[in-house]
């Protein structure tokens, strides 16, 4: 059972936010109320220190805290801090790092995993201010949980509503389950393409953007892995977590030379990158100009190193997974693709359809020995937590 501080501010959905105390509570788990100013204006503290037997933390100048430091003692004793409802002064004191109160001065303080539930008004959930909070927070490792389309406190329909407390209470536990789960495990995740030069100024590179492979680390670091997080051309931020160290490459041969300093203590190695198949085989080492009469340039090519497939055949007790990015015969490929690599297992998808740059993907899954499993289309981050389950299991 975890140890859960459970943040309330100030808006509509806070009533709701006690049944989400007292669901978790019923589950067993040691619960503590922080709760910001406007939040007591909905519900008061007295409410949720009779439930949780425990003093609500809601003023740091308090004659009671003048002898402690109890924002720091709360965070410290944090093994999960959920914010519900997450309203959008909230969510912009997380993701700017701004403690003008006791609930963002301990969640500032807290190193545990976080979960943020939003809910407001359509209109300000909409707010490009607001998004842009929220894509940071994601970024920081924050995990959120959406808000739905309901009946608003305004009267009307509209997306902003607070999802209710038995699937806030669900989506808690199904994050707390895997937490720690791999403490003490290595693994490597690759993500992004490579570039490979032609000249100082121009490269072969391909339209990968990194999201896979990182919200892949981004699920092993919940888990409690130690991931070394190898990264190529990505147009998305990588992420902000101590669990996670980033190694940022250019080359399908930086790619390997990282790989291999990190394959002989690691556990696991995930090729979700997209390292490139062929490099120039001269490059030039001075920008190529265009010459008068010249219509067609002609470049050499020659391949670049297979990454899966030597880290497969230098494997010892490590678990290898490789992707397939395929066009046309997906899994033919696919297969051809995990017997030919020694992988342990090849997560496949059709990318002919805008996959690239997408947050949407549908794969297989093969593994040896075992028929192709499809699973349905779902965002690359249910894909990655599914994945990282399914790894984990085959780890123990």
């Amino acid at each position: 059972m975890a140890r859960i501080a459970v943040y309330l501010t100030g808006g509509i959905a806070t009533y709701k936010a006690v049944s989400v105390v007292r669901n978790l509570q019923k589950l067993g788990h040691q619960v503590r109320v922080v709760m910001t100013k406007n939040a007591e204006k909905f519900v008061s503290s007295q409410t949720l220190a009779a439930l949780t037997k425990e003093e609500v933390l809601d003023d740091l100048w308090g004659k009671e805290n003048e002898a402690k430091i109890p924002h720091i003692e709360l965070a410290d004793w944090s093994e999960l801090a959920l914010v519900v409802p997450a309203t959008a002064d909230f969510l912009a004191k997380m993701a700017c790092g701004l403690a003008d109160d006791a609930a963002s001065t301990t969640i500032l303080a807290s190193s545990c995993p976080k979960i943020v539930v939003p809910a407001m008004n359509n209109h300000m959930l909409a707010n490009p201010a607001v998004k842009r909070n929220l894509a940071q927070l994601k970024a920081d490792g924050v995990l959120i949980l959406e808000p739905k389309v309901g009946m608003l406190a305004e009267g009307y329909q509209g997306r902003g509503r607070m999802p209710e407390p038995d699937e806030i209470t669900k989506f808690v536990c199904d994050n707390l389950s895997i937490q720690n789960t791999l403490q003490g495990k290595r693994v490597i995740v690759t993500a992004g393409g490579t570039r490979e030069a032609v000249d100082p100024v121009r490269y072969l590179g391909n339209r990968s953007s990194g999201k896979m492979g990182i919200a892949i680390a981004d699920e092993f670091a919940k888990a409690g892995a130690q991931v070394g997080l190898v990264v190529g051309n990505i147009n998305i931020a990588v992420p902000n977590n101590e669990l996670i160290k980033i190694y940022q490459v250019s080359s399908t041969e930086d790619m390997l030379n990282q790989v291999e300093q990190l394959f002989d203590t690691c556990d696991c190695l995930v090729m979700a990158a997209a390292p490139a198949d062929y490099k120039i085989k001269n490059n030039f080492k001075q920008k190529i100009k265009k010459k008068p009469g010249q219509k067609d340039l002609i470049l050499e090519l020659t391949q670049t190193p297979d990454i899966l497939k030597t880290m497969g055949k230098r494997k010892n007790q490590q678990i290898v997974v490789g992707f397939a990015a395929e066009t046309e015969n997906l899994l033919a490929n696919a297969q051809a693709k995990l017997e030919r690599k020694h992988a342990d297992m090849i997560v496949a998808n059709d990318v002919s359809a805008g996959v690239f740059g997408s947050d949407k993907n549908q794969v297989y899954i093969l593994q040896t020995d075992l028929e192709p499993v499809s699973w349905p289309e779902m965002t690359k981050k249910e894909i990655a937590k599914r994945l990282v389950s399914l790894i984990i299991e085959k780890m123990k």
